[in-house]
């Protein structure tokens, strides 16, 4: 395909996340910015990075807004190169019916998506959603609890999200993030 991906940085209540943006849109998003995972995603990409704040700007400025309690709808365009199509499917699914403050459950995702995937299946693709927050895995939960959540990042981010957007009651005291 060729082309190229610049990657920028916002902070947030979880640290500093990575924001990875193609000439078609967010191609991903990472719950940590080190060198190891600018190349990885390059490399799955195909594509050539390049310092582009400009074409980070706008994910960056949104991604902030979303933490602040700002933003409930990222306008932003995707690039679903890192995903396969029935991936492709469930999470344009899960992003287009499922609105900021609400969940769905594996099955009935599933089975919206018209896709036929099962509910384990489905939370396999979850788990590999390069484009987390802005494709909201968070919001896709268990029918008898929270599921897990990607990115190595486990449940605590999952409840932080949404609690954030109001499904869940906020601790007391969330206190740093864990993971990497």
């Amino acid at each position: 395909m060729g082309g190229t991906v610049a990657f920028g940085t916002v902070g947030t209540p979880l640290g500093r996340m990575l924001v990875a943006v193609s000439e078609a849109g967010v191609l991903a998003v990472d719950f940590r910015d080190d060198p190891a995972v600018r190349a990885r995603t390059a490399e799955r990409s195909g594509l050539v990075p390049v310092e582009d704040p400009d074409r980070t700007a706008a994910a960056v400025e949104q991604l902030a807004a979303y933490f602040a309690g700002e933003l409930r709808e990222f306008a932003l365009p995707v690039d679903w190169r890192l995903t396969t199509r029935v991936q492709r499917r469930i999470l344009s699914c899960l992003r287009e019916t499922v609105p900021y403050g609400s969940v769905v459950t594996y099955g009935r995702l599933g089975e919206r998506s018209g896709t036929g995937v099962p509910a384990r299946a489905v939370g396999q693709v979850m788990g590999a959603n390069p484009i987390p927050v802005i494709v909201p895995c968070h919001r896709v939960v268990a029918e008898n609890g929270l599921g897990g959540y990607s990115g190595g990042t486990g449940p605590d981010v999952k409840r932080r999200l949404l609690a954030l957007e109001g499904v869940l009651p906020p601790a007391l005291d969330f206190g740093p993030a864990e993971g990497p």
